[in-house]
C-alpha cells in the first residue's frame, strides 16, 4: 500500500477541496456574480467610508500605539524591519556579549533620523530611540535632535555599557507592551477593564509559536484551560455573545497538526479541543479556533465538526471559528458551516478575517510547484470574497453569529448596508489598532450603537515573533487600509474605493506580478509540477497510480544499443524497508557488454554533438515531460527501492525534471552560436562549445533517480555520449530512466546503462581511454580511486566532475529563534534517514542556550515517525542496505562511549525486517572525533563560548570538507562574517541547510567535498565540453571592404 491515508472523511467536504486552487479568474467572475449588492447600495457604502475617513481626518485624531507605529514603520522601511527584529530578538537573548553584537547590527546601518519627530506619537518617538535611560524617558533638544544619527553611532559605539544595553531593552519592551494586553491572563483581564466600560468586548488570544513537542501541546493546553478558567470568572455570567472570550490556535494543541498525521491527529486533537469547548461552556464564555494555513484548512473543520458534534456541548453557543476571505474555498466553507450547525442545533460564531498567511501561502505553491494558489493574488479579489462571505452569513439567520475583524471603513460599511437595522452582528479590532474608526461606533447610541469585539494577544516578550510578523504583513504594509487612512496626500476616494469597481478596471483578474508557480522561472523554464499531498483529494490518486505504477517485480540489466542485456550474474533487489521483499532482480554487466557500449558511443559521440543544441534541448524537455507524466510510477520506484519517503520521492522526481529543462535552457543559451569576441578590424572571432566524447556519469543511491538524471542529462545536452553505471543498490530506476530517455528521442547508441558492481564495472569503465571525461557523485575515498584510474591509463588528460561527501556543520548563536532551530535542525539531520549529501552532521550551539535547544530536540525527536516509507506519516525511513546499517551501528555505539547521548529514538515495532537505524543526537567534544563523514540519522552537538567563534570556525575549516552550512542568528555581520570565513559550497542562513533547488541554489562543494563545478548552476555544461577558437581574417581577398565603406559623420 502507498500513502495510506485514512478513507473516512468528514461529509460534504469534497465541495470545499474542489476549490482549492481553483483557477482564481473563474473564481473572481463567480464571486462577482455572487455579489448582491446593487450599484446604488455600492455608492452609498463608498459614501458612507469616506464621511468617516474625513472625520478622522479632521478630529485630527493622531494615531497612538501600534496604529502610529505601523504607519511610520511599514513593511517598505528598512528600520522597521530593522526594530521588529530587535523587538523578538533582544528581549529572548541571554547572554551581554550577542545583545550587544545585535544592537550594533541592526542600529548601526539604519537611518532613524529620517524618522525621528515625523509622529506625533510619544511611543513612536520613544521607539525611535529617545531611550529610556535609567528609567526616564530622555527628551532631546533641538540641536541634539539635527544630529541624531551621530548621537545614536556615539552610543552605540559604547553599547557595551550596561546602561546602553538596559536602555534598548527597555524601549523593546515599550514596543512589546504596544503590541499585547497583558504578560499574564490577569493583567490583560485587568487592563481590559477601561475598554469594557467603554462599550467594547474581548477576545484573548494566548500568544506562542505552534507546538513541537508533546511538552509544549500540554503546557499550551494548560495556559488555555487556566485563560479560560480566569476569563469565566470575570465574565460574571454575560454569556458568550455579550462577554468575553479566548481564541486558540489548533497548532498549539498537538505537535503534528498535519494531514500526513491525520489519523493520529483527528483523535489526539479532538480531544484537546473538545476538553477546551468544554471549559469554556462551563464558564459561559465563547471559544475561536483561529485560522492558520491553508494546507490544514480541511483536516481543522474534520475536528471543528468532531468536537461540534459531541452530546456535552449542546445548549452552547459559544463555539466558532475564524474564516480567511483570501482563500479561494471561503464561501463553500460557509455553506458546509451552515449545514453543520443546522445539524447540531449550534449557533457557531464565525469571525471572518481577510488573512494574515498571505505572503506564506503564495510562496509555498510557488516552491511546490503547484497548478494555483490556495489564495487570491489581489488585495481587491480578497475584499470582494469578503463581501460576498459576509452576505452569506449575514443571509444564513440564525445558524450563525457573524464577527467582522476588519479595520478597512469601507469593509465596515459595507457589512452595515447589508445587514440593514440587524445588529445581531458585531465587528472585531486588534488591540492597540483600528480606534479612530471603531471608537465612534461603539459610542453611538440607540439604534445606532454597533457591537465592537477587541482581539487582544496575551503573553511574554518571548512569545512575541509570531504576533509580530502576522500583524505587521497584515497591516503594517503600505497598502493596508491602516496604512493610509492618515496619509493626507492621499485622496480619500482611493482610500475607499469599491473593490467591484477596481476588479471592473482591471486587465487580468490574476495578479501579473506574480506568475502562476509552474511560471516563476518565466520564459527560460517551467518550474516542475508537484502535488499538493496535504490535498486528499490529491492524495487518493496518488496512491492508486503509485500503486499500478509498481505492481509487479521488475528485472534490470545493462542497456546496450537500446537492448537490455539478461546475461551475467543476476541478483535480487529488495525492498530496504523490509528485505524479505524483492522488488526486482539485476542482470551484472560483464566486461565484453562494457567495451561494447564504449565503442557504440566512442563511434556516435561526434554525430550527437553535430546534431546541434537545440535539437538536444528538445529531446531533454521531452524527457522532463514524460517524467512528469510517470511521476506515480517513479515515486513508487523511489520508494520501494531506495526507501524513500513520499514527500521524498516526490521531491526527487521534481528535481529530476528540474535538471533536465534547466541544462536544456543552458544548452541553447550557451552552445547553440558562437561567442563573438572582439577583436581588430578585419577579422572576426568566435568561441564555440561541443562535446568531448563519451562521458562516463557514475552516481549515487541516495539520488538514484535526480543525481541520475543530472549528470546524464547535462553530459547529453553538452553533446556527448554517455555511459551511465547507476549504484549497485538502485538500478531499476536508473534502468526506468533511461527507458525514458530513449522514448523521448535520445539515440540508443548515445545513451547506454551499465549495471552492477562499482569496482568491477566501473573500473572497467573508468580505464578504458575512450572515456573523455567522468561524472561522479559518491564518497571522497572513491573520488579518489577513479582519479588515480584516470591518471594511470595513460591517454589524454580528462575532467573528473566529483561531488562527494561532507562534515556539514550548523552553527546557532544565542540571538536564533530557538523554536526555528529545532525544525531546522531535525529536518536537516533526520530526513532521509540522514542519508543525503548535504545533511547536518555536526550542530555546534552557543552554551547559552544549548540546554534549553536540546530539550526542545529531544522532545522533537520523539514527534518523528519511524516506519514504512510508502505510508505518508513516515518521517524517517530505513538507510539503504545492512551494510549501511551496521556501519551506523558501530558508530553509535562507539558515541554512546566517547560522547554523551543526549536522545536516541527507539525503534517501533515493524521494523525487525527493514535496515532501520533509530536516530540519535549525541554530543562530544569537538568535530575532529570524527574522522570521516557519518552518512545517516545521527546528529553530533558541540556547545561553544560565544568568545569562541573563531575557534569553531577554524575547526570546522580544519576538516578539509566544505559542502554545505547552516547558520542560525540574527546578526547579519555576524552570518557575512561566518559565511566569508569558511570555506564551504552552499551556505543557508535561518532556514534547513537541504534541498537545494536547480537553478536557484547550484550545489556543489569544495576541498574534500568535490571538485566542482556546481550542479544546477550556469558553470556545469561547460565543465563537459570542449572550447574551440575559429579566427577568420576577412582581408584575405584583398581590402577592408567594412572599414572602407565606414560613412563620414554629417
Amino acid at each position: 500500500m502507498f500513502v495510506g491515508i485514512d478513507s473516512a472523511s468528514e461529509p460534504a467536504l469534497g465541495a470545499i477541496n474542489r476549490l482549492y486552487r481553483v483557477d482564481e479568474s473563474t473564481c473572481v467572475v463567480q464571486l462577482m456574480s455572487a455579489l448582491q449588492l446593487t450599484i446604488e447600495a455600492r455608492q452609498r457604502v463608498v459614501k458612507q467610508a469616506a464621511d468617516w475617513v474625513r472625520a478622522i481626518r479632521q478630529r485630527e485624531v493622531s494615531a497612538s500605539g501600534l496604529d502610529a507605529f505601523l504607519q511610520e514603520y511599514d513593511l517598505s522601511s528598512r528600520e522597521g524591519v530593522m526594530l521588529m527584529c530587535l523587538a523578538e530578538a533582544l528581549l529572548r537573548i541571554p547572554d551581554a556579549e550577542t545583545a550587544n553584537q545585535l544592537i550594533r547590527d541592526k542600529l548601526g546601518e539604519a537611518d532613524w533620523e529620517a524618522h525621528l519627530g515625523d509622529s506625533e506619537s510619544l511611543f513612536v518617538n520613544a521607539s525611535t530611540w529617545a531611550l529610556m535611560l535609567t528609567g526616564r524617558l530622555v527628551r532631546l533638544g533641538q540641536e541634539e535632535t539635527r544630529d541624531w544619527g551621530a548621537t545614536l553611532r556615539r552610543l552605540i559605539s559604547r553599547s557595551g555599557e550596561p546602561v546602553i544595553r538596559r536602555a534598548i531593552t527597555q524601549s523593546m519592551r515599550i514596543l512589546g507592551r504596544q503590541f499585547v494586553m497583558g504578560r499574564t491572563i490577569d493583567e490583560a483581564i485587568e487592563r481590559a477593564r477601561a475598554w469594557e466600560k467603554h462599550g467594547y468586548r474581548y477576545s484573548y488570544d494566548m500568544l506562542g509559536e505552534a507546538a513541537l513537542t508533546r511538552a509544549d501541546a500540554e503546557r499550551y493546553q494548560n495556559h488555555y484551560l487556566q485563560a479560560i478558567a480566569a476569563i469565566g470568572s470575570a465574565a460574571k455570567g454575560a454569556g458568550p455573545v455579550a462577554g468575553p472570550g479566548v481564541s486558540v490556535k489548533l497548532s498549539a494543541l498537538h505537535p503534528r497538526y498535519e494531514v500526513a498525521q491525520r489519523e493520529r491527529v483527528r483523535k489526539e486533537l479532538t480531544h484537546s479541543l473538545l476538553s477546551l469547548a468544554q471549559a469554556a461552556k462551563e464558564g459561559d464564555i465563547n471559544l475561536c479556533v483561529d485560522a492558520e494555513e491553508a494546507e490544514r484548512l480541511e483536516l481543522s473543520l474534520e475536528i471543528i465538526a468532531a468536537v461540534a458534534r459531541h452530546p456535552s456541548l449542546h445548549g452552547w453557543d459559544g463555539f466558532g471559528l475564524a474564516l480567511q476571505a483570501y482563500q479561494k474555498r471561503a464561501p463553500a466553507v460557509i455553506d458546509w458551516l451552515a449545514g453543520l450547525a443546522g445539524s447540531t442545533r449550534h449557533r457557531l460564531m464565525v469571525r471572518l478575517v481577510k488573512g494574515a498567511y498571505w505572503d506564506t501561502e503564495i510562496k509555498k505553491a510557488q516552491e511546490r510547484g503547484l497548478e494555483g494558489y490556495p489564495v487570491f493574488t489581489r488585495k481587491e479579489s480578497t475584499d470582494l470574497s469578503y463581501l460576498v462571505c459576509a452576505e452569506k452569513l449575514l443571509a444564513a439567520g440564525p445558524v450563525f453569529y457573524p464577527q467582522f475583524a476588519t479595520h478597512n471603513a469601507h469593509t465596515i460599511a459595507a457589512v452595515l448596508e447589508m445587514a440593514g437595522g440587524r445588529r445581531d452582528l458585531e465587528f472585531q479590532r486588534l488591540h492597540g489598532m483600528g480606534e479612530p474608526l471603531c471608537d465612534p461606533l461603539v459610542a453611538a447610541g440607540g439604534k445606532g450603537a454597533v457591537e465592537c469585539r477587541i482581539y487582544a494577544p496575551v503573553g511574554g516578550h518571548e512569545e512575541l515573533l509570531a504576533y509580530l510578523v502576522r500583524r505587521l504583513l497584515e497591516n503594517g504594509a503600505n497598502t493596508s487600509f491602516v496604512n493610509r487612512i492618515v496619509q493626507e496626500e492621499l485622496p480619500v476616494e482611493e482610500i475607499v474605493a469599491d473593490p467591484v469597481a477596481r476588479i471592473e478596471a482591471l486587465q487580468t483578474l490574476p495578479h501579473p506580478r506574480i506568475p502562476l508557480p509552474e511560471e516563476i522561472y518565466g520564459s527560460q523554464r517551467r518550474n516542475a509540477r508537484g502535488l499538493e499531498l496535504a490535498d486528499r483529494a490529491v492524495l487518493e490518486t496518488l496512491s492508486q497510480a503509485m500503486a499500478e505504477g509498481w505492481r509487479e517485480s521488475r528485472r534490470a540489466g545493462p542497456i546496450v544499443g537500446g537492448r537490455t542485456l539478461e546475461e551475467g550474474a543476476e541478483c535480487p533487489v529488495v525492498d530496504p524497508a523490509d528485505a524479505r521483499r524483492q522488488v526486482g532482480s539485476v542482470f551484472s554487466a560483464t566486461g565484453d557488454s562494457v567495451d561494447e557500449a564504449v565503442s557504440r558511443a566512442y563511434t556516435i559521440a561526434s554525430e550527437w554533438d553535430r546534431r546541434g543544441a537545440a535539437v538536444r534541448a528538445g529531446i531533454l524537455s521531452r524527457v522532463a515531460d514524460l517524467m512528469e507524466m510517470r511521476c506515480a510510477e517513479l515515486m513508487a520506484g523511489c520508494v520501494r527501492e531506495a526507501g524513500k519517503t513520499v514527500p521524498d520521492a516526490l521531491a526527487e522526481v521534481r528535481e529530476a525534471v528540474d535538471f533536465c529543462r534547466y541544462y536544456a535552457t543552458q544548452a541553447q543559451l550557451h552552445f547553440e552560436q558562437p561567442l563573438a569576441l572582439p577583436g581588430p578590424t578585419g577579422e572576426t572571432n568566435q568561441l564555440t562549445l561541443h562535446g568531448r566524447g563519451v562521458f562516463a556519469c557514475i552516481s549515487p543511491w541516495n539520488f538514484p533517480l535526480a543525481i541520475f538524471t543530472g549528470q546524464v542529462a547535462a553530459a547529453l545536452a553538452a553533446g556527448n555520449a554517455v555511459i551511465a553505471k547507476p549504484a549497485e543498490q538502485t538500478p531499476l530506476i536508473a534502468a526506468a530512466a533511461v527507458h525514458l530517455f530513449h522514448q523521448a528521442g535520445v539515440p540508443a547508441d548515445v545513451l547506454h546503462l551499465l549495471t552492477g558492481d562499482g569496482a568491477e564495472v566501473g573500473g572497467r569503465l573508468v580505464a578504458d581511454r575512450r572515456i573523455a571525461g567522468v561524472a561522479f557523485t559518491g564518497s571522497t575515498e572513491t573520488a579518489r580511486l577513479i582519479q588515480r584510474s584516470l591518471v594511470e591509463r595513460g591517454g589524454p588528460i580528462v575532467p573528473l566532475i566529483a561531488e562527494t561527501g561532507g562534515q556539514n556543520a550548523m552553527l546557532v548563536d544565542s540571538s536564533a529563534l530557538l523554536e526555528q532551530v529545532v525544525i531546522d535542525v531535525v529536518n536537516s539531520a533526520f530526513r532521509s534517514a540522514g542519508q543525503r549529501c548535504s545533511a547536518l552532521r555536526v550542530l555546534f550551539v552557543q552554551n547559552d542556550v544549548a540546554d534549553r535547544l536540546l530539550t526542545m530536540l529531544a522532545g522533537a525527536m520523539d514527534e518523528l515517525v519511524i516506519g514504512d516509507p510508502a505510508l505518508l506519516k513516515t518521517d524517517v525511513g530505513p538507510v539503504i542496505d545492512a551494510a549501511s546499517r551496521a556501519m551506523l551501528e558501530r558508530h553509535a555505539e562507539r558515541m554512546r562511549t566517547e560522547g554523551r547521548v543526549i536522545h536516541e529514538m527507539t525503534l517501533p515495532p515493524g521494523c525487525g525486517h527493514g535496515h532501520f537505524v533509530a536516530p540519535m543526537a549525541v554530543e562530544i567534544d569537538s568535530i575532529a572525533r570524527l574522522e570521516r563523514e557519518v552518512f545517516g540519522p545521527i546528529l553530533h552537538v558541540v556547545r561553544y563560548r560565544a568568545s569562541e567563534l573563531d575557534k569553531v570556525l577554524n575547526a570546522i575549516n580544519g576538516t578539509g570538507y566544505g559542502l554545505t552550512l547552516g547558520i542560525h542568528t540574527r546578526i547579519d555581520a555576524r552570518a557575512r562574517y561566518i559565511h566569508r570565513r569558511l570555506r564551504v559550497g552552499n551556505t543557508y542562513v535561518n532556514r534547513n541547510m537541504i534541498g537545494a533547488v536547480v537553478g536557484v541554489q547550484p550545489f556543489g562543494g569544495e576541498g574534500l567535498s568535490g571538485t566542482g563545478p556546481k550542479a544546477g548552476g550556469p558553470h556545469y555544461l561547460q565543465r563537459f565540453a570542449t572550447e574551440r577558437t575559429l579566427t577568420i581574417n576577412t582581408t584575405a581577398a584583398g581590402g577592408n571592404a567594412t572599414l572602407i565603406s565606414l560613412q563620414e559623420d554629417a
